[in-house]
């Protein structure tokens, strides 16, 4: 079932599933149209081969996930961090993914926005990691005028069509032409060629790989969103993102009360993860506060940037923000050890 939106000049169409629906998105993309989809927890682990599909093809697309608790059914209506890990790692082989977390709705919009033009620029899917307290939120949003909101669009060709290499690597993002615009493109999930066409040698494979993996890495200075908020010296920091951002945020204005040294590092773009700015927090910081809705995920990133420094865990399952006194506590016993 489809219906035309003609308030925002674009189409809804409903699908039987999750499985069709990003197949459709990947589909829409590549005929020219900006396309994307949504889902939770278990329709994400739905999505996860069409997903290494997209990246394969260097496919541009969003995909919206709205983190549920879980394995399985787990808590359909409960908030949670759950799924960070899987928007890395969730498909088979090497890629590089492009994944942010939004801490409130006007956030939501504006890096909904955001992964769109990231995703038209270096023909990548990519995520929208927010959480179900954020979805279900209710905040004013700010919605600008068109003409203020800032659109990318896929980078075209511009050599003749028998000249054109949808895939070639003489830049780490080719320009893509659409189906219908007069260009051959042949797309597959198969090891490539330039061309388009599958090619199972090792060296083809490699160089593809690479590409791909690289257009992402070495432009992470450019992806990174991130804040700093607080003392540019400080002695422990606090890193969060998404909504648990809220009950972080209220432990550190409280730490400052108390005249502790602390920052907060409130990260939007998940993956690629800003390691520069926890790398630079890290010279003055004797440790870190990780707070999040699962048992562990970015944890384990912070701590391999972190080197020697002390890493303190807030965790929070079952589906409710965590509790700033718990946050203070870690913070109290950071500076402690200091």
């Amino acid at each position: 079932m489809s219906r035309r939106l003609p308030e925002v000049g674009g189409v809804y169409i409903q699908m039987e599933d999750e499985l069709a629906s990003l197949v459709v998105v990947i589909g829409a993309s590549q005929a020219g149209a900006k396309a994307m989809t949504a889902t939770s927890g278990p329709g994400f682990s739905l999505m996860m081969e069409q997903l290494g599909l997209a990246i394969m093809t260097e496919t541009p697309c969003v995909l919206v996930n709205v983190m549920r608790g879980g394995p399985s059914t787990g808590q359909p209506t409960k908030a949670s961090q759950g799924d960070v890990m899987q928007a890395k790692w969730g498909a088979h082989g090497d890629y590089e993914i492009i994944a942010l977390a939004p801490s409130s709705p006007q956030e939501f919009f504006d890096y909904t926005i955001e992964a769109f033009n990231l995703s038209e620029t270096y023909r990548v899917p990519v995520i929208v990691l927010a959480d179900e307290r954020v979805a279900h939120m209710r905040e004013k949003v700010v919605i600008p005028p068109e003409d203020e909101i800032k659109v990318v669009s896929r980078k075209k060709p511009s050599v003749p069509p028998e000249e054109y290499l949808p895939y070639g690597s003489e830049e780490l993002i080719p320009p893509m032409a659409c189906l219908g615009e007069g260009y051959r493109v042949h797309i597959t999930g198969l090891t490539h060629n330039e061309k388009g066409y599958p090619d199972m040698s090792g060296d083809v494979h490699s160089k593809l790989i690479w590409r791909i993996c690289n257009k992402i890495r070495s432009n992470a200075e450019k992806i990174w969103r991130y804040k700093v908020i607080g003392s540019e010296r400080p002695e422990a920091t606090i890193v969060v993102y998404g909504s648990a951002y809220r009950s972080a945020i209220r432990a550190f204005k409280e730490a400052r009360r108390e005249g502790l040294s602390v920052a907060l590092l409130k990260i939007e773009t998940v993956w690629p993860f800003p390691e520069k700015p926890l790398l630079d927090l890290s010279e003055t910081s004797k440790g870190f506060i990780v707070v999040e809705m699962n048992t562990g995920q970015i944890l384990r990133e912070v701590q391999r940037v972190a080197g020697s420094s002390r890493v303190e865990f807030v965790s929070q399952l079952g589906g409710d923000l965590p509790d700033p006194r718990g946050i203070l506590t870690k913070i109290r016993r950071v500076l402690d050890h200091a």
